[in-house]
C-alpha cells in the first residue's frame, strides 16, 4: 500500500467520525424530546382535569348564587304583592270615606240652605202670635155695622168726615188692617216653607206638641189634644215650634 492510498483512507475516516457524532446527537435530542413530550402530555392532562373541576365548581357556585338570587327575588315579589294589596284596600277605604264625606257635605249644605232662616222665623213667630191674639180679642159682634135709624135714612147720604165716624167703624178698619198684616206675614213665612199646624183632635205627640195641662173630658179619648193655646210651626219636615196644647187626662 502506497502513501496515496493511506491518505485517502485517512480522509474517509475523518469524514465519517462527525457524521456518527451528529447522528448520536440527533438521537439523544429525539429521546429528550420524547421524554419531554411525555411529561408535557401528562401535565396537560392533569391541568385539564383541574380546569374541569374548577369549571364544575364555578358552575355549581353560579347555580347556587342564581337559586339564592331567585329566592330573594321571590320573597321581594311576595312582599311587594302584599304591599299592593294593602295599598289597594287602603285606597278603597279612602275612596269610600271621600264619597261619604261628599254626600254628608252636600246634605249639610242643603240643610243649611233650607234651615238658614230657622232662628229668624222662630223669632218672627212671636209677632204672628201677637197679631193673632189681637184678632181674637175683638168679638165678631163688635164688628157688625151699626143699625141706621129712621131719621138717618130720611136724610141724604153724605160722606162722613173721619172725625164723624163712629167707634165701631174705626174698630172695624183696625181689625181689617191687623188681619191683612197677619195674613201677609203668614204668606211670607209659607213662601220659605214655614207652615202652621193645629193639632186639635190629634193624638198627643211629644215631638210635635207641648202639653200645658191635662183635663178629663168625658167624650174624648185619653191622650188626645182637645185645646190648642198656641199653634205649632214646621219648616220643611222639621218642627220649628211645638204646639202648646191641652191633653185629655186618663180618668182611670
Amino acid at each position: 500500500m502506497n502513501s496515496a492510498q493511506v491518505f485517502q483512507m485517512f480522509r474517509s475516516c475523518r469524514n465519517t467520525v462527525p457524521v456518527r457524532g451528529a447522528t448520536r446527537t440527533a438521537l439523544s435530542a429525539a429521546r429528550r424530546r420524547a421524554a419531554t413530550a411525555g411529561v408535557r402530555y401528562y401535565s396537560d392532562d392533569k391541568s385539564g382535569t383541574s380546569e374541569a373541576s374548577e369549571a364544575k365548581a364555578e358552575g355549581e357556585g353560579e347555580a347556587a348564587s342564581t337559586s339564592s338570587a331567585t329566592s330573594e327575588i321571590g320573597e321581594k315579589l311576595k312582599k311587594k304583592e302584599a304591599e299592593v294589596v294593602d295599598l289597594t284596600s287602603r285606597l278603597r277605604y279612602l275612596q269610600a270615606d271621600f264619597l261619604n264625606l261628599q254626600r254628608n257635605a252636600a246634605r249639610d249644605k242643603e240643610q243649611t240652605k233650607d234651615f238658614a232662616i230657622s232662628r229668624f222665623a222662630s223669632d218672627l213667630l212671636e209677632t204672628v202670635d201677637v197679631l193673632a191674639l189681637a184678632l181674637k180679642s175683638v168679638p165678631q159682634s163688635a164688628l157688625s155695622s151699626p143699625s141706621s135709624t129712621g131719621d138717618a135714612s130720611s136724610q141724604p147720604s153724605t160722606p162722613a168726615a173721619p172725625a164723624d165716624k163712629p167707634a165701631e167703624a174705626h174698630l172695624n178698619e183696625l181689625y181689617t188692617g191687623v188681619e191683612m198684616t197677619h195674613r201677609l206675614l203668614l204668606q211670607t213665612l209659607f213662601k220659605y216653607s214655614v207652615k202652621p199646624f193645629d193639632p186639635t183632635g190629634d193624638k198627643f205627640d211629644p215631638n210635635r206638641h207641648e202639653a200645658l195641662y191635662q183635663a178629663p173630658i168625658p167624650d174624648k179619648e185619653p191622650g188626645t189634644v182637645f185645646d190648642c193655646q198656641k199653634i205649632g210651626y214646621t219648616i220643611k219636615d222639621r218642627v220649628l215650634r211645638a204646639a202648646q196644647v191641652g191633653v185629655v187626662q186618663d180618668r182611670s
